[in-house]
């Protein structure tokens, strides 16, 4: 090759002072041209190593990584053609450019040449600011290039290391999916499976979680003596904390469990009833306020005679039992006391029954059900809707009282849970 005057800019081959040092091959079988050509490319910052022919460079290539390879035409023995032929079958020509050099007459070389993958050709004799922006416009689309396939590598791994994380997070989420609705059955077996055999009395009840566990519950209990004990109990607040407290506290409510709070001490193995206000008072002195999660608990307990109709109870916090009577007006029973763990001395209140006579208890989620301008479904109406559902069968007036709940709540899942239990005096 014979080159011109060097005239261009000794910066032009290396524009970025952060960029790996370009690496190039030169091939030629002129070894003045070659040589030259190579003293060039360095001044302008390229390492720079050189092939006599083309065996030399194919196995220069097989032995050190380029960046780019300038590459005579015409050699002999082995054609430069030949060589760029054998490198295209590993190597594209993103890969590794290559640009070929031929003379000015040779134009059937350079259509062969860019028909085999040659990035660019330059003519001879060489002018080396063309050889400089054709070098250098080649290296800069290898970087692109490399950049690109490197971004997609790490966001390929980052897509693998999202979808093992999204893996993770759905395996937990399943887990705690599993573990939720075993801890919602549990929950409902503590709830009455059956209504007690209570001659003189009928049982109805209903219980809608807002989520999957629930901060209320509700049971019935029979005695030996005829007597049937129940409450409705609501803790504050939503999902896995108030359900533990609420399930730890509905164990302490079954007359089943060897640490039942319901049943009279010193009577032997019979089930005797103890008092309401003792109930509430075991319970505030098992469940202490916690400031650390400020959750507490609300109940209505009571113990209800069908000989004597005669219903005793006590309240904790809770909302007063509704009771209904005939050619009477609705009545609301006399709640009083604080939350259970405060350290409440709480009060004992009797009430006379009478044949027809029906009692609702209830947690804060009936009534504080709100439709779409924030109102509440308030205590006036829930009287009214009880009244409706006077006629109706126990099981009956509930569910008409919860399809009126839906309805004030335009049909949008309730905020709060609810839970409704009501007897009737036979």
């Amino acid at each position: 090759m014979t080159l011109p005057a060097d005239t261009s800019n000794p910066q032009a081959g290396n524009s970025s002072a952060t960029a790996p040092v370009p690496r190039v091959l030169v091939v030629d079988d002129t070894e003045g041209n070659r040589d030259a050509l190579s003293r060039r490319l360095e001044r302008r910052g390229f390492a720079v190593m050189s092939a006599a022919d083309g065996p030399e460079a194919l196995q220069l290539l097989s032995k050190h990584p380029f960046d780019l390879v300038l590459l005579d035409v015409m050699m002999p023995g082995m054609s430069g053609l030949e060589v760029l032929e054998q490198v295209r079958r590993d190597r594209s020509p993103a890969e590794l450019p290559i640009i070929m050099a031929t003379a000015k007459d040779q134009s059937e070389d350079i259509v062969k040449a860019l028909t085999l993958g040659a990035n660019d050709y330059v003519t001879k004799p060489l002018d080396f600011p063309v050889v400089m922006a054709r070098v250098n416009t080649q290296i800069s689309l290898k970087r692109s290039v490399e950049q690109i396939l490197e971004l997609e590598k790490r966001l390929s791994e980052r897509n693998k290391e999202l979808e093992a994380a999204n893996g993770q997070l759905t395996a937990t989420a399943d887990r705690a999916r599993k573990e939720l609705e075993t801890a919602a059955r549990i929950q409902q077996s503590l709830l009455p499976q059956s209504l007690p055999d209570t001659p003189g009395l009928r049982f109805a009840w209903a219980f809608r979680p807002c989520q999957e566990l629930a901060g209320d519950s509700l049971s019935i209990c029979r005695f030996d003596d005829g007597s049937a004990g129940f409450y409705v109990l609501d803790v504050s607040g939503h999902g896995v904390s108030a359900s533990l407290l609420a399930v730890s506290a509905t164990r302490l409510l079954s007359a089943h469990d060897p640490d039942s709070i319901l049943l009279e001490r010193g009577e032997g193995s019979g089930k005797h009833a103890a008092s309401p206000v003792t109930v509430v008072t075991r319970l505030d002195e098992r469940f202490r306020l916690n400031p650390a999660h400020g959750q507490f608990i609300t109940i209505f307990y009571a113990v209800v005679n069908a000989s004597t109709k005669e219903l005793t109870y006590a309240s904790a916090g809770h909302p007063g039992a509704i009771r209904l009577r005939h050619g009477s007006p609705p009545e609301v029973l006399e709640a009083t006391g604080l939350p259970v763990g405060l350290g409440e001395v709480y009060e004992q209140r009797v009430v006379p029954l009478q044949s027809g006579d029906r009692v609702h208890l209830y947690t804060d989620g009936v009534m504080e059900a709100t439709n779409a301008e924030g109102e509440q479904f308030g205590i006036p109406r829930l009287i009214q809707s009880l009244e409706r559902g006077r006629s109706r069968a126990l099981q009956d007036s509930i569910s008409d009282l919860l399809a009126e709940l839906h309805a004030w709540c335009g049909g949008a899942d309730a905020k709060d849970d609810i839970s409704v239990l009501v007897f009737e005096c036979e």
